[in-house]
Parts: structure tokens; sequence; C-alpha cells
């Protein structure tokens, strides 16, 4: 009997997002646009992050767009454009529980982004396909809360492989919650020991400067590497 062919697509189709990943990363470097992309469960506090964190950037003189990202409404991206001096566009991606760099290029190209030093994509909310999927990003960050568990370095292992920066989200509520931070801590530098890891609350701006710092040095050694492009 004649060998079953067995074809990874999955693999196929990784590889060709990833390919789209590196090639919409050089043409945003290449226009010297900063992007972050920004990833978390549903309710972890990825808006009102977002929203104090471009007002501290806005204050140092960056311009920031931010794409919001979601199946449905425009409940975070009216949000941020109340809150904030920053240009916002809605992206409803259909169903899919993620964004891709062809999205993200499409929503790129609509939205415009020649008067802007930063852009944010607020990324589909959940541990699992945002991970997989590289959408060009110069900065991957994960952001974390104290209610969701110190466990979900182990239940979705690879969000803290691929990301740069862990944002342990909602400190003040750690009194309420059984949140051990070494061990989460611990667990995600198992998973990704390059990993930068920040504690604070996006509500009340406990921890924040650390993390504010965190960003505008890598923003400024963005823009001295590409200064001379």
């Amino acid at each position: 009997m004649d060998r079953i062919t067995i074809l990874e697509t999955k693999e196929r189709i990784l590889a060709e997002q990833n390919a789209d990943g590196n090639k919409l990363r050089g043409e945003l470097t290449d226009r010297r646009v900063f992007f972050v992309n920004v990833m978390a469960s549903p309710g972890a506090g990825k808006t009102t992050l977002l929203v104090r964190t471009i007002r501290a950037l806005t204050e140092q003189g960056y311009r920031v767009g931010v794409m919001e990202a979601d199946v449905d409404s425009a409940v975070d991206a009216e949000t941020v454009r109340r809150e904030t001096q920053a240009r916002v566009i809605q992206l409803h991606t259909g169903g899919s529980c993620h964004m891709d760099a062809d999205m993200t290029a499409r929503g790129i190209d609509r939205f415009g982004i020649e008067d802007l030093d930063v852009l944010f994509l607020e990324n589909v909310g959940n541990l699992v396909c945002p991970a997989e999927f590289d959408v060009g990003a110069h900065l991957k960050v994960m952001l974390l809360s104290v209610p969701e568990g110190d466990d979900k370095p182990l239940k979705y292992p690879l969000m803290f492989e691929v990301s740069d920066i862990l944002l342990i989200n909602k400190i003040d509520t750690a009194p309420v919650f059984d949140f051990d931070f070494a061990a989460c801590e611990e667990r995600a530098r198992k998973r990704n020991p390059e990993m930068e890891i920040h504690r604070l609350s996006a509500l009340t701006g406990d921890g924040f400067d650390s993390w504010v710092a965190a960003l505008t040095d890598r923003i400024r050694a963005f823009q001295a590497e590409t200064a001379h492009q």
C-alpha cells in the first residue's frame, strides 16, 4: 500500500505569516515608526494600560497612533479616543481570534502613519492565537492581570515565550487574590529567560513609571538606530 502523504499545513501557514511579519517590520523600520503589539486576555486591562501609556508618551512629545482589534464593536477605540490625544482606528477581524501581518498591513494602509512616531496594536483578547502570528511589531508586550492567577505561564507557554515584556497588572487587587508574584515570574522566565517583567496597576498608576521608562528607552534606541537610514 502506498504511504499516505501528510502535509503540515499549519507549519507552512505560520512560515508564510512570519515572512509577512518580517516584511512589514522592515517597512515600518524604514518609515521610522516603532510598532508595539499588546496582547492579553479579555479584561486584563489592555485599554486602561494604553490610555495611561499614551498620555505619558504624549507628554514627552511622541506622536502616537492606536489600532484597536476586536471581533466586533468599537468600545475600546471610543475609550482611547475620548481619553487621549492619539489617533485611533477600529479593526474588526470578522470573527478571527487574532490579527496577522496581512490584516495589520491593510489596517496601517487605511490608517496612515506618516505623522506617527509610535503605533500600538491592541490585539484580540486571548492568550492563544495572538501568540502564533507575527504582526510585524518591534516589541511584543504581554499583559497578565492578578485576578487571572499566577499559573498562566504553565497553561499558555507560547505567549510567554514570544513576548519581550511581561506586565503584571492590577497589583492593587493582590490583597484579594491568591497570586504568587515570585512563582509567576519564575515560571515566566523558565519559558523566556530574557523576558523583562514589570509589576504595575494601570488603574492607580502604581509601578507605571518603570514600564514607561522601559518603553521610552526602546523607542529612543529605535529612533537612534534608524536616524541615518
